[in-house]
């Protein structure tokens, strides 16, 4: 890349044709955590990471940036819809990771007991690190937020916890209750999901005698599939199909995401396009679509496309369930060069939570659908039908319950 057009662009104008600027994330990022040596004293999130490497033995341990007072963006995806990429994750870079080796089953080590109480509460809660050595490095994933400088922790201190909300007192102290149970009942309570995820992923859901730590990667994919298989199975299925086929389109950050909602039993599939220079079609030269799909039912099979099936089938679900009524869901994304790191799941759900909160088109045949389709995507209609199950069964025959049935 040429510095003169990173001199004349300055981060404002994305001239590199990136979807975020990393000279400005990981400057900002620096600025944060140059000053910090051995200890950490700041306001968790609250925000905790759990491993999977090592399983059952994982590194697990509190995040938090070096400043005190509200740190709660940091780590609440929910708020992150409209922020520039490079804002992102620039404020991800910041967050110390102190970590030690803990095993899955040791509910009861004080270690953990105070991990549990930091997420617990909601809320920011001051703590000190102690580092064996001076934290360094970062991540990314496709499954959480990137995160910053970590190393092994001495001392753990909470300083400061404030109070816990009633409904997640009440599911905490409830060993009887199991783990889907618990999730289910929190969403019901208004829990957002990012954190009844950090929840999940200490162990403080679920029978007593069965609750384990789950490394932060499956336990943000578990929620998502939880929550989304209630609401599918208990009340959108239920529900009368709708009347008109609804379209939704959002461009975001060198992501094009379009929805296609069908009157019909629920059906769900989700595809991606990724384009070369992409994040996982950096070498490329043609564009790599992907997908998979459930009829009528949610599926029991890990879904080949990973995480951000569930991540997007629970911002669909959702939608249907405000609405209350039911349908058949193709739901399409195009990465575009330029949208290169890996940022996590959240970035599909929180999307797609933006892009059906906006007005939807209204048409009466699933040929205007794709027309629409035409006019916003640069893959085109005819490839995503080629390569969709649904799409293409549903221009074969008027119901899919006619060719399954």
């Amino acid at each position: 890349m040429s510095s003169s057009l990173c001199i004349l662009c300055r981060g404002a104008k994305y001239l590199c044709g990136r979807a975020y600027c990393p000279i400005l994330a990981k400057t900002r990022a620096y600025i944060k955590v140059s000053n910090v040596s051995d200890t950490v004293f700041g306001s968790s999130p609250p925000s905790v990471f759990i491993g999977r490497i090592g399983y059952p033995n994982v590194f697990a341990g509190p995040m938090a940036p070096a400043e005190t007072g509200d740190t709660s963006i940091y780590d609440y995806p929910e708020l992150w819809q409209s922020k520039p990429v490079d804002e992102v994750v620039s404020m991800r870079l910041s967050l110390f990771l102190g970590r030690r080796v803990v095993g899955v089953t040791k509910i009861d080590d004080r270690f953990v007991q105070e991990l549990q109480q930091m997420v617990l509460t909601l809320r920011p809660v001051d703590i000190e690190m102690r580092f064996a050595k001076r934290p360094r490095g970062y991540s990314f994933s496709e499954f959480e937020p990137p995160i910053g400088p970590r190393a092994p922790i001495d001392s753990f201190k909470v300083v400061s916890i404030p109070s816990t909300s009633k409904v997640v007192e009440r599911i905490y102290g409830d060993g009887d209750a199991t783990a889907l149970e618990a999730v289910v009942e929190l969403y019901r309570g208004g829990i957002p999901v990012s954190q009844i995820q950090k929840i999940f992923s200490v162990g403080a859901l679920g029978a007593a005698k069965r609750r384990r730590l789950v490394p932060t990667r499956w336990a943000i994919t578990a929620v998502d599939d939880i929550i989304s298989r209630h609401l599918i199975t208990e009340r959108i299925r239920f529900y009368s199909h709708l009347s008109e086929i609804q379209v939704f389109v959002r461009f975001y950050a060198k992501n094009l995401f379009i929805s296609i909602l069908i009157p019909g039993e629920w059906s769900f599939e989700w595809m991606e396009a990724w384009f070369p220079k992409s994040t996982w079609n950096p070498n490329g030269s043609e564009v790599v679509v992907e997908g998979d799909h459930e009829l009528f039912r949610p599926r029991d099979e890990y879904a080949s496309i990973g995480g951000c099936y569930y991540a997007a089938r629970l911002a669909t679900a959702e939608y249907l369930n405000k609405i209350a009524r039911q349908a058949i869901a193709v739901v399409l994304r195009e990465v575009y060069p330029g949208f290169d790191i890996p940022i996590g799941v959240w970035f599909v759900r929180e999307q797609l939570r933006a892009m059906y909160s906006q007005k939807p088109y209204r048409v009466s045949s699933l040929d205007e659908a794709l027309k629409i389709v035409d006019k916003y995507s640069a893959l085109g209609s005819k490839i995503w039908v080629r390569k969709s199950r649904i799409l293409t069964l549903l221009l074969k025959n008027s119901r899919l319950d006619n060719y399954f049935r």
